[in-house]
């Protein structure tokens, strides 16, 4: 068996040559597609050594000619079963190439394929070689123009990238449909979908006055579901040119769900497809979630036109350049529009679980790994997640003006290019005149998740209180000590006063830093959870509970509980006579009672830590021990604070349905409330 090869990071080379135009024509029929390729090629000005050879990236297809500038005579060309070869090539010329291929037994789904009757492309990230030969990187950027001809009955709905220019009625009951996309595009952004598909058009006018059509097509039994999706999308258009500035640069954006997608959405450049489970929803079998989820992919799709497509990424390395950083996006566009508290605790609370556990696994890697054998293995939680946390500790560094700042020196440097994660920081550093070394060489290059310990002392003579800060990582990889944020607020021990807030920026493996303090404070540490690091220290039942109760921080007040959770449960497990203790129920009734903080962070608070969490702290897994202990806990919180459960579920049970976010958030109180009471031991 042969063993598989590992490409590294450091062997990228720019490509020999450059192809500023590609038209394909694409001949659909029942058992093959014929595929047309005419692209311009040009040697690569940047490149010194001008290539004579042409290798193309060429997987599963049968050639059928090759013709360079016309012309298929005296051509040489060598072809297996990935690459096709074409020797002495001029400097600049024309290829076109024709070859078949079958849709119809692809089941890799990459490339162009068929599932159900329904013909769908998945580009990313190495697709496209299975369509047509061609240089299959990211940073070769060219004009597209496509013409899709299939059978008007079975096929009548022919989409592509850009804009439609033409379209008309063939012999033999077909037709065809002209599509160009102006703006250059690396292949992996390609997309065509042929099929039996109905159309929900709407229209969004942008920032300059510009009246977008908006189409959404699925399949019949769709239709009528799909009126979210399309209000998410307007929001994200309108949130995009608030927030960042950024105007939609096509005549028309569209969306395809269809079942027989076999991704959940991909961004192709104006012609996004999802699955439908990513799209469709109504009130009657979809739930809060269900609307939250659609709202957020459909944004993160859109989001990625100007984070992914005008700006790409120079190579697969950098893959965390497009979704780290269009993760950041989407979850800020969700703060935005919702509870930003809450969306915080429930990002930082899934980055714990997921991210955590990955990166303390044999598959930990860097957000930029230096090699790889496949890719596809590197769409993962750290690239994504872990990469959307280094980009929002840019914003906590700069402040949200002065990210913006950044992210406007970014899109002036490099729109229209491929680039990296070391152009990206690069246009911080200018607006900011900072210098952002150490942050990228940590960040970047290093796995695992770094360990934050703390120790205090306060002297009473100087009236001087220290916080002294240690990190390590273990992996491997870590050579360095990490640069990081960590925003505080110390507060008074008597009464839960800030008497000083600020953010910290960590370097070293040990940093100490002072304060003028009258009386020894409380800290609240990594507010807002600020770096995706471990706190390590324990801080003790009765800090953890002032913290629950006192904090104005909201991450930290529900970590604080979670802990106080986790102890207290395993402390259950451990011995099935523990008392919970009075104050802690009288806090979970003051957090449902109060009405200032929320109905959403209510409910956030009130959630247990689950089984997995709970159960992983351990070094053997008592899932059974772990389930009674939660039960138990449960229904001490459920039989101390049963008349507030119950007067909550009666206050909000009878209200009208909306999908309006402060009726999302009286609903999950509520459902909180109902759990609670599904637990106490008087029957309802």
């Amino acid at each position: 068996m042969k063993k598989p090869t590992e490409i590294f990071l450091k062997d990228y080379q720019k490509p020999d040559f450059i192809i500023p135009t590609v038209q394909l024509f694409f001949d659909i029929y029942t058992d093959h597609t014929l595929v047309r390729n005419v692209s311009t090629f040009r040697i690569n000005p940047e490149v010194s050594t001008k290539a004579t050879t042409l290798t193309l990236h060429a997987e599963n297809m049968d050639i059928q000619s090759v013709k360079v500038d016309g012309d298929s005579r005296d051509i040489v060309y060598n072809t297996d079963e990935k690459t096709l070869t074409i020797e002495s090539v001029p400097e600049s010329f024309t290829l076109e190439t024709i070859v078949k291929i079958l849709p119809h037994e692809n089941k890799e789904l990459a490339g162009l394929y068929k599932s159900d009757a329904i013909f769908c492309t998945q580009c990313e990230p190495l697709g496209f070689r299975r369509i047509t030969p061609h240089l299959d990187q990211p940073d070769i950027m060219s004009v597209f123009t496509v013409k899709i001809t299939a059978d008007k009955k079975t096929l009548p709905v022919l989409l592509s990238n850009g804009n439609p220019l033409e379209k008309g009625d063939l012999d033999d009951n077909r037709h065809f449909v002209l599509w160009e996309d102006p703006i250059p595009k690396p292949n992996y952004l390609f997309a065509l979908v042929a099929g039996d598909l109905v159309m929900k058009e709407d229209s969004f006018t942008t920032m300059s006055g510009k009246k977008v059509p908006l189409r959404i097509f699925t399949e019949e039994k769709d239709k009528d579901r799909v009126d979210h999706a399309m209000d998410s999308l307007k929001k994200s258009m309108k949130w995009d040119e608030e927030r960042f500035g950024r105007e939609y640069d096509l005549d028309i954006f569209m969306i395809v769900a269809v079942d027989a997608f076999n991704s959940g959405a991909m961004e192709n450049k104006g012609l996004n497809i999802f699955n439908t489970s990513a799209i469709l929803c109504d009130p009657k079998s979809s739930t809060d979630a269900n609307y939250k989820y659609i709202e957020r992919v459909v944004a993160h799709e859109y989001f990625h036109n100007w984070t992914g497509d005008r700006i790409t990424c120079r190579d697969w390395f950098q893959l965390t350049l497009k979704e780290g950083l269009t993760v950041f996006r989407d979850a800020e566009f969700s703060a935005d529009i919702g509870d930003r508290d809450v969306k915080r605790i429930q990002d930082a609370a899934y980055l714990k679980e997921y991210q955590f556990s990955e990166d303390s696994g044999p598959m930990a890697h860097p957000i930029k790994p230096a090699s790889f054998i496949q890719i596809e293995n590197f769409y993962t939680h750290t690239v994504y997640d872990k990469g959307s946390e280094v980009i929002r500790m840019l914003m906590t560094f700069l402040g949200k003006d002065g990210f913006r700042k950044g992210m406007d020196k970014y899109f002036e440097l490099f729109d229209g290019k491929s680039v990296t994660t070391e152009d990206f920081i690069k246009a911080f550093e200018i607006t900011s005149k900072r210098d952002f070394t150490q942050f990228k060489a940590s960040w970047y290059a290093q796995a695992g998740t770094p360990e934050l310990s703390f120790t205090e002392n306060f002297n009473a003579d100087k009236e001087t209180y220290t916080l002294t800060f240690t990190q390590k990582n273990n992996h491997p990889t870590a050579k360095n000590p990490y640069h990081f944020p960590i925003k505080f607020g110390l507060l008074d021990a008597a009464t839960g006063k800030v008497l000083e807030t600020g953010t910290l920026e960590m370097t070293e493996y040990t940093q100490s830093f002072d304060f003028k303090m009258k009386a020894k404070p409380v800290p609240s540490l990594l507010q807002g959870f600020s770096a995706p690091v471990k706190l390590m220290t324990e801080l003790g039942i009765e800090r953890d509970l002032f913290l629950f109760q006192y904090d104005t921080d909201a991450y930290n007040r529900y970590d604080a509980g979670q802990r106080l959770d986790r102890r207290l449960i395993m402390d259950v497990r451990n011995n099935t006579n523990t008392k919970i203790p009075h104050q802690i129920l009288e806090s979970y009734r003051s957090i449902l009672v109060y009405e200032n903080l929320g109905e959403s962070f209510r409910a956030e608070c009130l959630h247990l830590p689950g089984l997995y969490a709970l159960a992983s702290t351990e070094s053997i897994y008592d899932y059974e021990g772990v389930y009674h202990a939660r039960e138990k806990y449960a229904r001490a919180i459920a039989d101390y604070g049963e008349a507030d459960f119950l007067a909550i579920y009666k206050k909000y049970a009878t209200e009208a349905y909306s999908k309006s976010d402060e009726s999302m958030a009286r609903r999950t109180l509520k459902n909180a409330a109902l759990t609670y009471l599904s637990y106490a031991t008087k029957d309802y």
